[in-house]
């Protein structure tokens, strides 16, 4: 029995860690957490970034304190301001659209906030910070998510491109990148778009990484990101889909 326990204590750590991802700079190794859904952390240089924190300040635990916290959109899985006050933001920076930045007044003061619009660009402690267009197609009046709302992210590390899609369909933007390392692609039906329209955007742009994300849908049910990752590589081998768990148990 003791033996057993042994075994398992080797073999569940192993499986956590697999999900941890490295990938190498010019300026040392950026780390990359998935936490659910379209939240992760980054830590690179002694600097840790959270994309939409979401899904409870728990599941944080362990990581470092945000010192830059990046919010693509309102909706609760991106802004989730439960999260936020079960996290420690105190040395944070905040960068998000306006629509989301204006909901944060009564907890941040405006010093800790920067607000970035469709096509601006920053830079943040040596990494380069570009905002780009997030939205559904055609757009309509009533789109879920309209153009100029919300936030898509480049952001330059080390001279590492990492592009984070927000919530969005194949758009020309999105068609239209160039020299992308790495990039998290959402594929969510009725939100965002099918793994169809996000394999042809992916074989367009032609990021070295991609990973499928944000992939859970309208009643619960997740796109096949299996199936996503075939119809990539069947038209191009040297784009490498990595698939990970972003819904864990």
């Amino acid at each position: 029995m003791h033996k057993i326990l042994l075994l398992l204590s080797l073999f569940i750590p192993a499986l956590v860690q697999a999900q941890t991802q490295e990938i190498e700079t010019n300026s040392g190794t950026l780390t990359i957490e998935p936490i659910l859904h379209a939240s992760m952390v980054m830590d690179w240089d002694g600097l840790t970034i959270y994309v939409d924190p979401y899904g409870g300040g728990s599941k944080y635990e362990g990581m470092e304190d945000p010192d830059l916290v990046i919010i693509t959109d309102i909706h609760g899985d991106h802004l989730n301001k439960e999260t936020l006050n079960e996290l420690n933001t105190t040395s944070a920076k905040i960068i998000a659209p306006k629509a989301v930045t204006d909901q944060l007044t009564d907890k941040f003061e405006s010093e800790m906030i920067h607000s970035m619009a469709n096509g601006d660009k920053t830079t943040w402690e040596g990494i380069g910070i570009e905002a780009l267009p997030m939205y559904n197609l055609p757009e309509t009046e009533d789109s879920r998510h309209p153009k100029g709302r919300g936030n898509g992210y480049v952001l330059t590390i080390g001279e590492k491109r990492i592009y984070i899609s927000g919530d969005t369909e194949d758009i020309p933007e999105m068609r239209k990148l160039k020299n992308i390392d790495v990039a998290f692609v959402c594929m969510n039906l009725p939100y965002t778009m099918d793994v169809n329209q996000a394999a042809d955007a992916v074989l367009d742009f032609k990021p070295k990484v991609v990973y499928p994300f944000h992939y859970r849908g309208g009643e619960g049910k997740f796109s096949d990101v299996k199936e996503f990752k075939g119809l990539v590589n069947s038209k191009n081998k040297k784009i490498e889909v990595r698939l990970l768990e972003w819904y864990p148990q």
